[in-house]
């Protein structure tokens, strides 16, 4: 028989994010999160996502064992701004038992159906800034911080449960020997000559913090048309500010500037954590942290996390600028791959941004809908 329990307590929550360690243990692929950071965003005191989303976090037992997990989210600004009636799910993990997906997804539909919300669509976080998708192909590849790995038979179970494909993402990777800055070292001079833009780089964290929330406004302007798409608030905007840039190389974030110091387009680049992760074990301490800043400061893969550039510059060439002021610093640091977070299948403006480098595709995912 499976129980199915929400989880309240700090204990519980740990558990719910120390679940999938168990199932993936022997896994060389998966790449674990920090307890502490997950445990962090699952606080509806400390997450402002909760400023306008409602999130439970379910645990599913066999003989008072866990066998599986999943959060059931609604998204209050998509539901009443987009006027799009949909629960989410995310942070879905389960054995290979159809059963146990099937009693864990019943509670994602008995919150869509308490608030009379038409449709169900996971997996996907709290916002455009959280993971996303269940991966169908790339099973035998090395996933990143910002990515869920799964099994195979996840996605069998959402197609038996009636589950069809709602949202398909492409996650590629290239060679930085395939850069070669012909293709846009011409191109960027012109382009910052006709148009009166300058770059900006940073050597040092609190230099970037004036900048970043025109960053976000960016983000929010240059993502505005994609379905999928929930704006970031204020008060997001102060946490992400805190939570993150602070950790990330201020080298690898480049802005793109007009002659009034309007910002027009910015790209944030992280060194890959995959390896510091695994080695980490879900601990900063005792040694956990030491693996994170050698990769920090040595990593030789880069993932690119967000790029955006204001609609008006759109299709004019500004990223011409931003990958030549990538093609100095990596050159400095010796980087030898680059690899690209899950972007939507049908953004082809984002995918030509890329052709040059020739990316192959080594991860698929998608996101799975049901009516209710």
């Amino acid at each position: 028989m499976i129980t199915i329990k929400e989880a309240i307590t700090k204990k519980e929550l740990t558990d719910y994010i120390k679940f999938p360690f168990s199932i993936y243990k022997d896994n060389a692929y998966w790449v674990p999160p920090i307890v502490a950071d997950e445990l962090e965003s699952f606080d509806k005191t400390k997450n402002p996502a909760f400023d306008n989303a409602e999130a439970y976090f379910y645990l599913a037992y066999r003989n008072n064992e866990i066998v599986g997990r999943i959060t059931a989210i609604i998204n209050w600004s998509e539901v009443n701004d987009q006027h799009k009636r949909k629960v989410r799910f995310g942070w879905f993990d389960a054995i290979d038992d159809i059963e146990v997906t099937k009693a864990l997804l019943d509670k994602v539909y008995e919150l869509g159906k308490k608030h009379n919300l038409e449709h169900v669509e996971g997996p996907m976080g709290f916002s455009n800034l959280d993971k996303v998708g269940v991966l169908t192909d790339g099973y035998d590849q090395m996933g990143t911080m910002i990515t869920w790995y799964n099994h195979p038979y996840y996605v069998t179970h959402f197609e038996q449960l009636g589950f069809q494909v709602e949202k398909e993402y492409l996650e590629s990777i290239f060679p930085f020997s395939n850069v070669k800055p012909e293709f846009f070292l011409k191109a960027q001079e012109l382009i910052k000559k006709r148009y009166g833009l300058r770059s900006l780089t940073f050597t040092k964290t609190k230099d970037i913090m004036p900048h970043v929330d025109k960053m976000f406004d960016l983000f929010n302007d240059s993502y505005a048309k994609l379905a999928s798409f929930v704006a970031i608030s204020d008060v997001q905007k102060e946490y992400f500010k805190k939570k993150y840039i602070s950790f990330i190389n201020p080298e690898y974030i480049k802005f793109v500037v007009d002659k009034d110091d309007n910002l027009v387009a910015f790209s944030i680049v992280m060194p890959s954590f995959s390896e510091a992760l695994q080695k980490a074990k879900g601990k900063l301490f005792p040694f956990g942290f030491i693996h994170l800043l050698r990769a920090r400061k040595k990593s030789k893969d880069v993932v690119f996390y967000l790029i955006g550039v204001h609609p008006e510059y759109q299709n004019k060439g500004v990223t011409a600028i931003i990958f030549d002021e990538y093609y100095k610093t990596f050159s400095e640091k010796g980087i030898q791959n680059c690899i690209r977070t899950p972007e939507l299948a049908d953004n082809t403006a984002i995918h030509l941004l890329w052709k040059n480098f020739d990316p192959k595709v080594h991860c698929q995912r998608k996101t799975y809908l049901k009516y209710l």
